[in-house]
């Protein structure tokens, strides 16, 4: 064992830190603020990348015509929403997994993973008639990308302070959410590129286009990202917590109301980053430049920081909503915008939603921890005690998983209320009032039980927490 000093984290064994104080002003400040820095870095890095492999197929599925692949606008709807799906559903064990396997250990693995989906498109896209199942498959094993979000997000949970830890969430998971508008803006450019292989045909402008050079540029990417996990991260020992040890905070009820309204946020941003450059097909057809669709995934990722930080300022219940508030207007504009035939009208309208959905992700994430601190601190009844902390955190690990995923499942419902709505309407615009009325309950559900002060001896809320 090497040697350290009371201020130093001790590894057991080579990857693997056992004492890790956080809380600790001293111990923060001499080498855990470095550390922790570290490790979010390439935390940061894998789990892009992972976002980056889920919505491939947003991309890609725009082109599969003019590439010779004959499937339905329905058909790529649901290439569009079974990594979403799959993504949300893993979500859940990928959580787990973090506490089994260590966080350092398990983004070795999950980075390695994103090398089966990004093979596996590559070659459907190289082979003449593939058939369309061969395509579902390959977006199966796409939803290995959406699980990297939530082992990331509670890998790094451990790492911060609770004064830091919203904005420390914020940047770790706008850095991720970055990997949607990354792999829509390059991607366009990266399939004019003759580099590899044979042409799948012409755009829209006449020019070659070879897909598959999208999922083989990812391909290397991810074997990168494992290499460098590797190399720089570190496991925690106290992350390591028994499966039954996490089951307690499925039993929490704001374990079940924050996973409702993240799939108002998340499921949002998610749900129309899958879906943008479809409904921008259909709604404006005569529009080609696709690559602006990478713009809303852009402006949702980076103001998800913002967020995180607004909750650290002010707390996070009444960011989140003034975030929906604004969120329906965007929704009216957007329906406006399509109504009149104002693309203006519509792209910025989208621009709002997405902006304000990365708000509101930032700051929902920074109410998690705080609602399982405030609730710890009632239950005792004093100060909470380090243990109680460390308890504290492990049950907010646990939960982030669990909402994470279900956040994430809004964001096939979203896809599957476009697909609905253009089949039955032949437009957007009825699912979109479908969104509207949602948002207004998930607004309800914010106040009642996170900011309301009326009331409060019948039905109490968190109000007085702050969170």
């Amino acid at each position: 064992m090497p040697k350290t000093t009371a201020d130093e984290p001790t590894e057991t064994r080579k990857g693997w830190i056992s004492d890790w104080r956080p809380d600790d002003e001293a111990f923060w400040q001499s080498t855990g603020k470095k550390v922790a820095k570290r490790n979010l870095l390439w935390s940061v890095i894998a789990e892009h990348l992972g976002f980056s492999v889920w919505v491939m197929f947003s991309i890609v599925a725009p082109y599969l015509a003019v590439a010779g692949f004959d499937f339905s606008t329905s058909q790529l709807f649901w290439l569009t929403a079974v990594p979403n799906l799959v993504g949300s559903f893993l979500r859940i064990p990928y959580t787990a997994a973090v506490a089994i396997f260590g966080g350092r250990n398990w983004t070795i693995i999950s980075a390695g993973l994103l090398v089966i989906p990004t093979a596996l498109l590559a070659y459907c896209l190289m082979n003449p008639g593939t058939p369309y199942w061969m395509f579902i498959l390959a977006g199966v094993t796409a939803g290995f990308g959406g699980g990297n979000f939530a082992s990331s997000m509670a890998n790094i949970s451990y790492f911060y302070p609770e004064r830091y830890r919203g904005t420390a969430l914020g940047v770790n998971a706008a850095g991720g959410n970055i990997g949607v508008p990354a792999v829509q803006f390059v991607g366009p450019f990266v399939i004019a590129l003759g580099i590899f292989g044979a042409s799948q045909g012409t755009n829209d402008a006449g020019d070659s286009i070879w897909l598959h050079n999208v999922p083989l540029l990812w391909l290397v990417l991810a074997v990168f990202a494992a290499i460098m996990a590797w190399r720089y991260m570190d496991n925690l020992s106290v992350s390591r917590t028994p499966i039954k040890q996490q089951l307690p905070a499925l039993r929490r009820k704001h374990t079940w109301i924050m996973s409702v309204l993240y799939i108002g946020t998340f499921g949002s941003f998610i749900g129309y980053s899958f879906a943008f450059p479809l409904v921008i097909r259909i709604e404006f057809p005569e529009f080609q430049s696709l690559w602006l669709a990478a713009l809303g995934p852009l402006v949702g990722s980076l103001s998800r920081p913002v967020g995180g930080w607004l909750a650290d300022k002010w707390a996070g219940a009444p960011i989140t909503s003034v975030s929906f508030i604004v969120m329906g207007a965007g929704v009216l504009g957007a329906i406006g915008g399509i109504n009149i035939g104002s693309f203006a009208l519509f792209f910025v309208s989208f621009m709002v939603l997405f902006l304000m959905s990365g708000v509101a992700n930032g700051s929902t994430y920074r109410s998690i921890p705080a609602i399982f601190q405030a609730e710890a601190t009632a239950n005792a009844g004093r100060e909470t005690n380090e243990a109680e902390v460390v308890q504290a955190k492990k049950l907010t690990a646990a939960a982030l998983g669990w909402i994470s995923a279900i956040g994430a499942f809004g964001g096939f419902l979203i896809n599957q209320g476009f697909r609905i709505s253009n089949e039955q309407t032949g437009s957007v615009v009825v699912a979109m009032y479908g969104f509207l009325a949602f948002y207004a309950i998930f607004l309800f559900m914010n106040w009642w039980f996170y900011q309301r002060k009326v009331m409060g001896d019948r039905s109490p809320s968190l109000a007085y927490a702050k969170v």
